[in-house]
């Protein structure tokens, strides 16, 4: 006990808590210190903005960006019909409302957390470009992925689509998983479930081991992952968001296969950035208005953000995917029964 308190003795640090608060964007104080601005090699004075953390300057970056002429059904319509996902290794799915909406599963409601004057509700999944990843290079036939795609001077994500769409012959891409079915939730559920125990779950191996194989187990997991936004964005709906365009940004939208999972599997348009780095756009956002180039957030928002392209969903495809989305909710449901029977011994 004695040397616990010897330990929290030695790491306080003493500090002095104000009671000003400042809404993204507002300048701090009059601007870079002389200290700051000599080791930064930047003019003193210069505006600073008070910031966000990386994924709110992300969704920040994309969620306001001027959609007139693309024939979305957010448009002429307030921001709190957008969604931001950022994605990434993990994955997070930004709403924001013009009062508190309490939703099961979703952080917030936080005030001014992202856009000043509205709240924000913050969804995620805790690995998705890193579960990606895990099931790709852990499967026997990454090596031979690896040599084809070098050889073709491709990244093996890109071969991979290329080769999905080799195989899939009259079908369209994502009916290849009719028999694959992936519970995505490897390091465990944030949103909606909250629940860390949770494990990932594959449905429909076989004793093959090619390349074939390994595109297959790649499609399902992306679906997987879409899926889960699904699921997080009906618990949002549930709770009184009404959502109906969803804007990505993040390495992950760099892939057409994720992006057109995500469109076809949600049903709802998918809104890519033209600038894929979006947290730098966010950052420039803030710091514009700091400057005093633009009177709010909203309108810098508006003047920087630059709509890339424009992904519709296939509605053709949507009693696939809402069957697809029905066994994967089963999947969760059965996870939990295994574990109660386990448990009773």
């Amino acid at each position: 006990m004695e040397m616990e308190k010897n330990l929290a003795s030695s790491l306080f640090i003493p500090c002095a808590t104000g009671n000003h608060v400042l809404s993204p964007g507002e300048a701090v104080g009059k601007g870079l210190t002389p200290e700051a601005a000599e080791d930064l090699g930047l003019p003193e004075g210069i505006a600073v903005a008070a910031a966000l953390i990386d994924a709110h300057a992300g969704g920040l970056g994309v969620i306001g960006a001027d959609v007139k002429g693309h024939n979305l059904p957010c448009e002429n319509q307030p921001i709190t019909s957008r969604v931001a996902m950022i994605c990434g290794t993990s994955s997070c799915h930004m709403g924001v409302s013009e009062t508190p909406i309490f939703v099961p599963g979703v952080w917030g409601p936080y005030f001014s957390a992202m856009v000043p004057g509205l709240w924000l509700n913050e969804g995620g999944q805790s690995a998705t470009g890193k579960l990606i990843d895990h099931v790709v290079q852990g499967h026997v036939a990454f090596p031979e992925l690896e040599a084809k795609a070098a050889a073709s001077a491709h990244s093996i994500y890109t071969y991979l689509n290329s080769h999905l769409d080799l195989i899939k012959k009259s079908l369209p891409v994502g009916f290849l998983t009719v028999d694959l079915h992936v519970w995505p939730d490897f390091h465990g559920n944030r949103s909606p479930l909250t629940d860390l125990t949770l494990k990932g779950m594959v449905v429909g191996l076989t004793l093959s081991r090619g390349l074939d194989e390994l595109a297959l187990i790649y499609l399902a997991t992306i679906q997987a992952i879409a899926l889960g936004t699904r699921h997080i964005l009906e618990v949002m709906q549930a709770a009184g968001h009404d959502i109906t365009t969803l804007f990505l940004c993040g390495g992950l939208s760099k892939n057409p296969l994720f992006v057109q999972m995500h469109a076809d599997i949600t049903g709802k348009p998918v809104v890519l950035s033209k600038e894929v780095e979006s947290v730098l756009v966010g950052a420039a956002i803030l710091g514009a208005c700091a400057s005093g180039d633009f009177a709010s957030i909203q309108e810098a928002m508006a003047k920087m953000g630059k709509i890339g392209r424009v992904v519709q969903p296939n509605h053709e495809h949507k009693r696939f995917y809402d069957k697809k989305y029905e066994v994967f909710l089963k999947l969760v449901e059965h996870q939990r029964e295994y574990r109660s029977i386990m448990n009773s011994l």
